[in-house]
């Protein structure tokens, strides 16, 4: 499979984040939190930054002060091994961090729910898994040292968790049309970006069916989505990142030259599956057939660069 990776968990940390914009003020997101100095990382972390505050969002109805978060892309799923792993992480942090285990919940979201673990956690020690809504099972019994709830993002409501349910590919036009007009109403947040960049590289196919019966162009998604500016705005961006701004002002380019949507779709294909080729071919040896050509050999300067990575404490 040479297709191009879809950044889930990027898009996953900016879903929450737009779920719970209401509570972004008593809330605070750290992303790939990590427990020790050792590769030990939480994929999300939600601290209420005062631990009264009520969050009556569905998925965060039973968040603590500290809510610890695993989440599975599209086509992965939670094993056995993960769930373990997961609360292996809460009891880790609660001792570390010297809290009382029941100042933490946690949450385990994926696309699908996680059956096999639901069946083993009911054989094995008696707990009950009840639907609370739709796309939120609650896990409730005896022995239950914190609350932990599975989410299956694909049986959640669109009109309640828009964002969540919108991390699939294989959209209806009508679900992927309301996100990008979502995602324009907040053209100046910069989570908006990474999110509907993975939701369109995931949904080519939609994206060329919106754009066949004249609804949408990719100038129009790219841009009401904000990608560029977000791009742009973040000077310490990663040259993963720059290579987004770069393709993005290009898909606009071909647009803006008469090419249509379904066009620079068919470049965008081409253009993945040439660089694929590019990086498996070798070199050519100099046979100094070419010796007579006046060469000068500049001296190469190696330089640095600082990381802008910070700490998600700081």
């Amino acid at each position: 499979m040479a297709q191009e990776r879809t950044g889930w968990h990027e898009a996953f940390y900016s879903a929450l984040h737009l779920e719970l914009e209401e509570y972004r003020d008593y809330l605070e997101f750290y992303k790939e939190y990590q427990l020790t100095t050792e590769p030990l990382r939480i994929d999300v972390l939600i601290v209420k930054k005062k631990p009264g505050v009520v969050i009556k969002k569905n998925i965060a109805l039973q968040f603590r002060r500290d809510n610890i978060i695993e989440y599975k892309s599209p086509g992965d799923y939670i094993s056995l091994v993960d769930f373990y792993k997961t609360m292996a992480y809460c009891y880790l942090y609660a001792a570390l961090g010297g809290l009382a285990i029941d100042d933490i919940s946690l949450t385990v979201a994926g696309t699908r729910a996680p059956r096999e673990v639901m069946r083993h956690i009911r054989d094995v020690y008696g707990w009950r898994v009840k639907e609370a809504a739709p796309g939120i099972h609650g896990v409730c019994g005896a022995g239950l040292a914190f609350p932990i709830q599975f989410i299956e993002s694909r049986k959640l409501s669109e009109e309640e968790n828009l964002w969540l349910k919108g991390l699939a590919s294989g959209l209806t036009a009508k679900t992927l049309g309301r996100l990008l007009r979502e995602s324009g109403r907040r053209r100046d947040d910069a989570l908006t970006g990474a999110y509907i960049y993975a939701v369109l590289n995931a949904n080519t196919e939609t994206v060329k069916e919106v754009s066949q019966v004249g609804r949408l162009t990719l100038d129009k998604a790219l841009e009401s989505a904000g990608l560029t500016s977000k791009w742009e705005a973040r000077g310490e961006a990663r040259g993963e990142e720059r290579g987004k701004v770069q393709g993005a002002q290009k898909v606009i380019e071909l647009l803006k030259s008469g090419k249509s949507a379904e066009e620079v779709i068919q470049l965008y294909s081409e253009k993945k599956r040439t660089k694929t080729r590019a990086n498996e071919e070798v070199p050519a040896k100099n046979t100094g057939k070419s010796a007579n050509r006046k060469k000068t050999a500049k001296p190469v300067r190696l330089v640095a660069k600082r990381s802008t990575e910070k700490s998600p404490r700081s």
